[in-house]
């Protein structure tokens, strides 16, 4: 009786397991045919535009040593990639210039630009630049070198020094001669109101 049970049981398996795995594929490719492979990633041109636009580097950061021996460190806030037709954009810019002599130049603007294939940054709106000697200047827009200390003002400048206030068309970063001594340079139309106080402190 065993025995014939046994046999009975084989030959039920030999039939429903090849139906189950036919169903198995039959339904396989039935869904299948459901999902569209070739259909295109269900997001707008402009929404992914926008998250492109969206991505920022927290805390970027920029260092480095010149010839000369003068360090620059340049960091910010956040930082957004530029597109084809734009360049990136940095929020709270500041930088520290740490020359062969001793004296720092720390520059701090609202927004800039690092530009690395450029050898720049961009620093503007409300920038303004102290000297470790007492000269305090403020302007709408700074351009510096990377890789070595010069920069220049498109516009006007206002500042005070240890001789009292001034303002000029202009001013310049940079060294007269090659591996000479860093001189700022205020051009076009310089105009100095002398304070004895402040000369005396």
């Amino acid at each position: 009786m065993a025995k014939d049970r046994y046999s009975r049981m084989v030959k039920l398996l030999k039939v429903i397991l090849p139906l189950a795995a036919l169903t198995l594929l039959s339904a396989v490719f039935l869904l299948s045919r459901g999902v569209d492979l070739g259909s295109p990633i269900p997001f707008a041109e402009d929404e992914i535009a926008e998250r492109t636009r969206d991505q920022q580097v927290t805390g970027p950061f920029f260092s480095g040593v010149t010839p000369q021996g003068e360090q620059i460190q340049v960091q910010a806030e956040l930082a957004r990639p530029g597109g084809p037709d734009s360049r990136g954009e940095a929020i709270d810019l500041s930088a520290e210039i740490r020359l062969e002599n001793g004296r720092l130049i720390t520059l701090r603007s609202d927004v800039g630009s690092l530009e690395l294939d450029r050898d720049m940054a961009n620093f503007s709106g409300n920038v303004v630049m102290t000297t470790s000697d007492g000269i305090r200047v403020t302007t709408e827009e700074l351009n510096t070198a990377l890789s070595g200390v010069s920069g220049n003002t498109p516009g006007a400048v206002n500042g005070t020094g240890p001789i009292g206030e001034f303002t000029a068309g202009s001013m310049e970063i940079g060294a007269e001669n090659e591996g000479g001594p860093i001189h700022i340079r205020f051009k076009n139309g310089v105009k100095l109101v002398y304070d004895p106080k402040t000369s005396e402190r």
